[in-house]
């Protein structure tokens, strides 16, 4: 057992497998036919949306871990104690954090196109001749995603190699152009975690299937 949870991959292994295991008690009990249900878009929408939560969960979580610990406790931290966040802990949380954005963003438009209902959530219902709740919630949220998302590719993510000198490309910089660009990125960072507050109440508030119009 330690061989698994002391070692990150081992550990992720084996919660995929936990995963199936619980996946095949669920077939043996529901009595579905394997074949038929592995050709249906009904179980492929499930995994999709399965992953989607796994990689959002992923980045959700560093997006409030940097907001609610490291920036916060970045100014109590003594200086000679600091390149110990910026220059290993922080390159590694980031890496982690731009690809579970990615995989987010991807894998949820994914799911909508598999479930039918890309374009209506996009056009916030716009497409269906009357307004749906559920439609209207999904697509805000989807808008709100894809800004979160733009934001840590294109703002975050470039100011923080600049201000952290991530794989030594921007040695010549400034102390004070680094401070800037980390202002930047914690800017950015900060409104990301403004707007992952409504964005996940639409996420969670899209089933709702009430006609409003």
């Amino acid at each position: 057992m330690a061989a698994i949870l002391t070692n990150v991959r081992n550990t992720i292994i084996a919660g995929f497998v936990l995963a199936l295991v619980i996946f095949i008690i669920f077939l043996a009990i529901s009595g579905y036919n394997v074949t038929e249900m592995l050709r249906g878009e009904q179980f492929w929408g499930f995994v999709l949306r399965w992953l989607h939560v796994l990689f959002g969960v992923l980045w959700i979580g560093l997006l409030y871990y940097f907001n609610f610990v490291q920036i916060p406790m970045m100014p109590k931290i003594p200086d000679d104690q600091k390149p110990a966040v910026s220059k290993f802990i922080a390159p590694e949380a980031l890496w982690y954090f731009r690809w579970s954005a990615m995989g987010t963003f991807v894998l949820g438009i994914l799911l909508a196109l598999i479930n039918h209902y890309f374009l209506d959530a996009i056009t916030l219902g716009a497409t269906q001749g009357f307004v749906s709740a559920g439609t209207t919630l999904i697509g805000i949220g989807m808008w709100l995603g894809t800004i979160m998302w733009f934001n840590v590719w294109f703002v975050i993510w470039p100011n923080q190699q600049r201000a952290l000198n991530i794989d030594n490309k921007f040695p010549d910089l400034s102390k004070d152009q680094k401070a800037a660009h980390g202002r930047t990125a914690m800017l950015f960072s900060r409104t990301n975690f403004m707007l992952s507050i409504p964005m996940l109440f639409c996420m969670v508030g899209g089933g709702i299937n009430a006609n409003l119009g």
